[in-house]
């Protein structure tokens, strides 16, 4: 894989990312307005974040990253090997989490056996629990997609699930009688998106001929996998484990009342809904940018991990690249949270005050965006030399600095949001500690990055004076959805035009790479 296909696959992945993104937000909105961000609401989020957490963490992640290098290498030496490979880690996994899928629901059903009222949080994740091996199939067969050039199919695999559960949540508005069944036909619509995705990824390789009926002699490469990806789920799912540790202490309430060893518990029963959608919002240009980039350099960097020169440039075009779009996108969120929020959620049962709330938590996690897309980026580059456990120490050290300050913030005024500041303070630390651990290894940083990251500052601290101006002017307001959409339909274009310009005044080959344009990054040595 070239330079130029590198940037073909970015932008490929950013387009259908983008796409997915957007109908994401459509389904979260469609709920907020639907159910509000009340017990409802926050019951479905926690629900969701179980399977949702093994699609980000396999579908972008560890299962894919582990099996993706030896998939490639096999394919390379023996197109038959690299067929069994496949065969035998699909089938193997399909039977394996099926029965954690099985004994998880057992035990489910044994809580709820006990309880006088069952949880609707823990119905719901019995509904939704067969998803879970439904996706992780689709992630290794995206991965069998990506090193066969396909981008496309696994980019757009997510927009089933959206589609999905927005006609569940339109579509049965006015059909039941409750607002539980309700939620219990959109929780069966993300297991019947699940079983249309791997149809999806399916039909996608039907003319690569990957399957093999003679498997057992790739044994031995399987167990290697199964090593591997273990170590794997702890440096990449850092950010996931992160995040389920906020769902679980913000869902508190709904799995165990209002207090917790007779003390009133500092988080209401909306917080795993307000910080659902507060992390929904902060993902968007996360999912569009940060995580197309590392998902496109993956292959090309497990390709050239004996070549210490390339390797170190494509690390280094991607720090330039993820920095030069992640800390705009940090400054821009900080600035717009409120009009953001309400545009995409706020109406029906979502209120002004809701709308607060999630800009608050918001304001924790935007900081960090550039941060989360960093890191994303260094671990793939420690597993691409095959450096799995450096990555897993570090990652290991900020979970638990996380659960320190995620228990610890709760109970300050922060509350909900002090979960989203705990996360981006450990984003960041964790993007500094593998800067440094990778730079034994490889060069990630050198001359003409810190060169990158000085202008991307210089920029981005224009576009904030501007949109700074543009937000104290009385022609903005965003106290209802018009004046919001209002304000965004104007000042990010305006944003996204001083920061485009300035780049463009600068000659940063950063702005055409991330439009997917190569020929661009040779007006500068990269």
């Amino acid at each position: 894989m070239t330079s130029e296909q590198f940037e073909k696959n970015t932008r490929t992945n950013t387009v259908l990312t983008l796409a997915s993104r957007v109908t994401g937000l459509v389904r979260d909105g469609a709920i907020s307005r639907v159910f509000g961000s009340g017990a409802f609401a926050s019951a479905f989020y926690f629900a969701f974040l179980i399977p949702n957490l093994f699609r980000r963490l396999f579908g972008e992640g560890a299962l894919a990253a582990a099996f993706l290098p030896s998939y490639s290498k096999l394919l390379y030496e023996n197109e038959e090997h690299a067929k069994a490979f496949a065969t035998l880690t699909l089938s193997t996994l399909t039977l394996f989490l099926s029965g954690i899928v099985i004994a998880i629901e057992l035990i489910l059903l044994s809580v709820i056996s006990m309880q006088e009222e069952p949880t609707l949080a823990v119905q719901l994740t019995m509904v939704m629990l067969p998803y879970m091996p439904l996706v992780c199939i689709v992630a290794i067969l995206a991965a069998m997609l990506h090193v066969h050039g396909k981008f496309g199919p696994p980019a757009a695999a997510p927009i089933i699930l959206n589609g999905a559960m927005i006609a569940a949540t339109i579509g049965f508005v006015n059909v039941f009688d409750s607002e539980t069944k309700h939620m219990f036909a959109i929780a069966i619509a993300v297991v019947i998106a699940g079983i249309i995705q791997v149809v999806w990824s399916l039909l996608a390789l039907r003319r690569i001929g990957w399957f093999s009926a003679k498997t057992t002699h790739m044994r031995g490469e399987l167990r290697t996998l199964m090593r591997t990806t273990l170590p794997m789920i702890v440096g990449l799912g850092v950010l996931q484990i992160n995040t389920l540790c906020d769902g679980v202490i913000a869902s508190w309430p709904a799995l165990f009342g209002d207090t917790i060893a007779g003390v009133v518990y500092p988080l209401h029963e909306s917080a795993m809904s307000e910080l659902s959608w507060g992390q929904r919002l902060y993902q968007f240009p996360l999912g569009v940018f940060g995580i197309a980039i590392a998902t496109a350099i993956y292959p090309l960097l497990a390709k050239q991990q004996l070549d210490s020169e390339r390797f170190g440039e494509t690390m280094r075009r991607g720090m330039r690249s993820v920095m030069f779009i992640g800390l705009p996108a940090s400054a821009g969120l900080i600035f717009v949270r409120e009009p953001l929020t309400a545009a995409v959620f706020q109406g029906g049962a979502f209120t002004s005050d809701d709308t607060l709330a999630v800009g608050a938590i918001l304001l924790g996690y935007a900081p960090a965006v550039w941060a989360y897309s960093m890191c994303g980026v260094l671990t793939k580059g420690f597993y691409a030399r095959g450096n799995t456990m450096t990555p897993v120490k570090i990652a290991i050290g900020c979970m638990v600095l996380n659960a320190i300050l995620n228990v610890t913030l709760i109970w300050t005024p922060l509350k909900t949001a002090g979960l989203a500041w705990s996360t981006s303070i450990c984003a960041v630390l964790q993007a500094a500690i593998l800067m440094a651990a990778i730079s034994k290894d490889a060069k990630p940083f050198d001359g003409t990055v810190l060169r990158s990251w000085l202008k991307t500052s210089l920029l981005t601290l224009a576009m904030s004076l501007v949109v700074a101006f543009l937000l104290q002017l009385d022609f903005f307001q965003f106290t209802n959805w018009d004046d919001s959409v209002k304000t965004l339909a104007i000042v990010v274009p305006v944003a996204a035009l001083c920061y485009g310009l300035g780049a463009r005044i600068l000659r940063m080959p950063e702005l055409n790479w991330s439009l997917g344009f190569a020929d661009a990054g040779k007006r500068e040595k990269v």
